[in-house]
């Protein structure tokens, strides 16, 4: 037979009863005030600590804790935590900076096979490192204590950020050619919007889009059914059929595309475009191009072509890596948004016919793409 308790009974005042009754019902309180109301409520009702213990799904220890002080102070104060002064930091600012300064350093060299630290192997390595580094403190280093010191300087070893170095040491200045094409652009086509007749010397820019993929479908697709499947149905399988390239030539007047579907960008395709931009355009006027430096465009084949041309075309480069200079790009991103979304075809055919029929589609409602950003224009012009 269970011994009797030599604990005394809990005397609750009404305000007090009315206190814990709200609070141990509340489902806005924190956790551990609710917790502990209920505690010194079944207790005042009668119920043992071993019941109280099993109920609550909590230590015979943590019952009493809260049932005694509340027995020697009174309810309300006895249920908050006794205020006490903080302990002085184990973990000292040099053991931090150490921590900080490994995160900064790359697996690799410290012999493990990683480019770069989960937070689980850099705690690793703090516990087995930190006694002869002399931060003993952090030996038992668990990963979240390795985390909030990371996370106190904004730390995140564990991911990359890509970033484009600039190879290309004439960067600014190319920038600035294609930057001032782009302004005269914008003030001739401002000046057609009052009557003025096409310029003589019309720009274009021209890029290739590579790699766009013949995907073809193993199954049907399923079409949407109304209140029933609100998307096309397609199956996970696919064929491959190969690809195509893009080469394309857009008009910064008037938003006309003048492209070719190729299987390769070689010196001949690209021959091939400026021949179709030389058919289309008045012999009177000059193409000027806006495109990059790439082989195609500067071969031998490529340059023998302009010989018989002269005075018919005008390169101006896009610095090395400055392909977002090329206003063209916004195009390919708008195919990859419309007509190439989701494609799929029965043959690498079928879909060089789909292109040239989507491009002929954009140019029965031409778009003039507009370049706005003029601000790095001013900051070369204050730098130089």
């Amino acid at each position: 037979m269970a011994r009797a308790s030599t604990r005394p009974r809990l005397v609750l005042t009404a305000e007090e009863k009315s206190h814990l009754d709200q609070l141990r019902q509340s489902k806005t309180a924190p956790f551990r005030d609710v917790q502990r109301a209920q505690i010194l409520w079944r207790y005042h009702a009668g119920e043992t600590v071993s019941q109280i213990a099993r109920a609550l799904k909590t230590t015979r220890k943590s019952v009493l804790k809260w049932i005694d002080k509340t027995l020697q102070i009174g309810a309300k104060v006895g249920m908050k935590d006794t205020p006490h002064q903080p302990r002085e930091a184990v973990i000292t600012d040099d053991a931090k900076a150490w921590v900080v300064n490994l995160a900064c350093c790359k697996p690799k060299q410290f012999g493990y096979a990683a480019e770069l630290w989960t937070r689980s192997a850099l705690a690793r390595h703090v516990r087995g490192n930190a006694v002869e580094a002399g931060y003993p403190a952090l030996a038992n280093a668990a990963k979240s204590t390795v985390q909030r010191i990371l996370d106190a300087q904004a730390l995140r070893p564990h991911k990359v950020t890509y970033y484009l170095e600039r190879r290309d040491p004439n960067f600014l200045s190319k920038m600035k050619d294609v930057l001032l094409v782009y302004q005269e652009v914008a003030l001739q086509n401002e000046a057609a919007l009052n009557g003025a007749p096409q310029p003589i010397v019309i720009t274009v820019s021209v890029d290739e889009k590579p790699g766009v993929q013949a995907i073809g479908n193993t199954a049907p697709d399923l079409p949407p059914v109304a209140g029933e499947y609100p998307t096309v149905g397609r199956d996970h399988e696919y064929i491959r059929y190969g690809t195509w390239s893009i080469l394309a030539a857009l008009d910064l007047h008037n938003g006309h595309v003048t492209a070719r579907v190729e299987e390769r960008h070689r010196s001949v395709e690209f021959i091939a475009l400026l021949q179709d931009l030389h058919a289309y355009y008045p012999p009177e006027a000059t193409i000027r191009l806006i495109l990059d430096n790439h082989s195609a465009h500067i071969s031998k084949e490529t340059r023998a072509y302009l010989a018989t041309r002269p005075n018919r075309f005008k390169y101006v480069l896009t610095p090395t890596h400055g392909s977002w200079l090329n206003i063209v790009e916004t195009l390919f991103g708008k195919m990859t948004r419309t007509f190439l979304r989701q494609i799929r075809v029965k043959s690498r055919e079928e879909l060089k016919a789909r292109i040239l029929l989507g491009i002929a589609e954009i140019n029965e409602m031409p778009v003039v793409h507009r370049w706005k950003a003029f601000e790095a224009l001013e900051a070369t012009a204050e730098a130089g």
